[in-house]
């Protein structure tokens, strides 16, 4: 556990630098766009990267054979090059220029973001993963909060000192991690005699594809109502834009504090089952939410729904990693990246079309019906969430 917590310290620096870059680089794109959804369609770079690009960085890091291990290549390029051009996003001097850090900042932040995340069941026996997943998640998190709360003070005293501080932290925790893991030394997953090829499609069995599936759809709930919510306290429940957003804090606050508990769980009980809790439980409370016409009730489902999100958030990506074999971890993070960016992408515009023509009452309609989609082909999955192809090397550290 303690190598969880170090190896924290990367998704810590990926969640701040994210928050960070989504709260302030609007800013910037403002200065030179009057079109609210251009900002929009810029803001989602990295979600095209994380489609196209993580997806073959995690199944070329399953074949890198170095001295440093699989992943830690990715991490001693990525995260250097990542803090220069997060730094250098303040600092354009054209819209082109803006364009351009922004674009280099982004394929930095995709070499190695599968890479540290895969990781994680690299170093961690299968039985703890679920544990270790929600360690990480919740350093995540704490990550999060603190960008929102020191990071709107230091960009009022100057709109570079956030990126700098994203910068340092990143390369703090490059060198956390670089000293302190040790891949060839760490690893649970015993290196092959020879390199064996792992092919993207060779992965994308019934069950893998039934399971993204149902990622798919539980993500298209969760980031349409992320993305939306506030004009929907705005315009349907008439709240002021900070009453709203401060209401969606709930959310990610319990969120945060239930990562660990939530894995503890799903080691318990199981990975399938308790994400089945989740989806049953977020999907109530998404039918509820249309009927709620008081802030404090409202608040308090988000914070139920926040809870019941940890359920399925933090057991669904080792679930992932658990239907394959332990040497395609990185290909199967790419994956689990590749239906995630596909919700992001999809679900603002499809559900603002549905709000659109329907209200904005229609949201959170929406949102029930994902995660009963979710549910429904996550019923299909018959697996039982153990990794498949274990070996004893690695059962004997599980034991």
């Amino acid at each position: 556990m303690k190598k969880t917590w170090l190896l924290g310290f990367g998704f810590f620096s990926i969640s701040i630098t994210w928050a960070l870059y989504n709260a302030f680089v609007p800013f910037f794109l403002d200065e030179f766009l009057t079109s609210t959804a251009m900002i929009g369609f810029m803001m989602t770079i990295d979600n095209y990267f994380a489609l196209f690009l993580q997806p073959w960085i995690g199944n070329r890091s399953d074949k890198t054979v170095s001295r440093f291990g699989r992943r830690m290549p990715y991490l001693l390029i990525g995260m250097p090059l990542a803090a220069l051009f997060v730094v250098l996003i303040p600092l354009h001097t054209s819209f082109l220029t803006l364009i351009l850090f922004m674009v280099l900042m982004n394929l930095a932040m995709s070499l190695y973001r599968s890479p540290t995340i895969a990781l994680m069941p690299d170093i961690t026996p299968e039985a703890k993963r679920t544990k270790a997943n929600g360690i990480i998640n919740f350093m995540g998190g704490i990550g999060g909060i603190i960008a929102f709360g020191a990071g709107s003070a230091l960009y009022g005293a100057n709109p570079s000192f956030p990126f700098i501080a994203a910068a340092v932290i990143t390369l703090l925790s490059l060198f956390i991690l670089h000293r302190y893991i040790k891949e060839n030394r760490d690893s649970v997953v015993p290196a092959a005699a020879e390199p064996r090829r792992i092919r993207l499609r060779g992965e994308l069995n019934r069950t893998t594809v039934l399971l993204l599936a149902a990622i798919f759809f539980w993500f298209v709930s969760y980031q349409g109502v992320e993305s939306l919510f506030t004009l929907y306290g705005k315009h349907h429940l008439g709240l002021e834009k900070s009453a709203a957003s401060f209401s969606l804090t709930f959310f990610s606050l319990f969120f945060v504090l239930f990562a660990i508990p939530s894995g503890w769980l799903g080691n318990r009980f199981g990975k399938k089952k308790t994400i089945l809790i989740g989806i049953c439980g977020l999907f109530l409370v998404f039918a509820v939410v249309p009927l709620v016409e008081t802030v404090a009730v409202l608040r308090c489902l988000l914070a139920l729904g926040g809870i019941f999100w940890a359920c399925i958030n933090i057991n669904s990506y080792p679930f992932v990693v658990s239907t394959g074999t332990e040497r395609s971890i990185g290909t199967r993070t790419g994956l689990y990246y590749l239906a995630s960016s596909l919700a992001a992408l999809s679900s603002p515009p499809l559900l603002g079309l549905v709000i659109d023509r329907f209200g904005y009452a229609s949201l959170f309609v929406c949102a029930a019906g994902g995660m009963l989609l979710a549910l429904l082909f996550l019923l299909m999955v018959k697996h039982d969430g153990k990794t498949a192809g274990v070996s004893p090397d690695a059962a004997r550290f599980e034991g």
